[in-house]
């Protein structure tokens, strides 16, 4: 097992989602870059499983929330797209 923060790298994409977790390049250099892209594999599902969620048209707040999210998997996708380059 990797050097996850919460143990898995599902748990750490979970958490990266929810905000519970923030990364940033920093935080990515100890990471192999095998775990980096089992990483990248399962935000890549969290992203899935936000964009199927279609909150109610009038629920500004669940809209705003998924917005979030979105926003915080995107941008840790960039982050590990980045140092996955850099290391190459």
């Amino acid at each position: 097992m990797g050097s996850f923060m919460g143990g898995s790298a599902y748990a750490m994409a979970r958490d990266i989602a929810e905000g519970l977790i923030l990364i940033n390049a920093n935080s990515l250099k100890k990471f192999t870059p095998g775990e980096l892209k089992q990483l990248q594999f399962e935000l890549d599902k969290a992203q899935k499983e936000s964009r199927a969620e279609q909150p109610a048209g009038d629920d500004t707040q669940a809209i705003q929330k998924r917005g979030r999210k979105l926003s915080r998997i995107t941008s840790a996708m960039q982050m590990i797209n980045s140092a996955l380059m850099t290391r190459k």
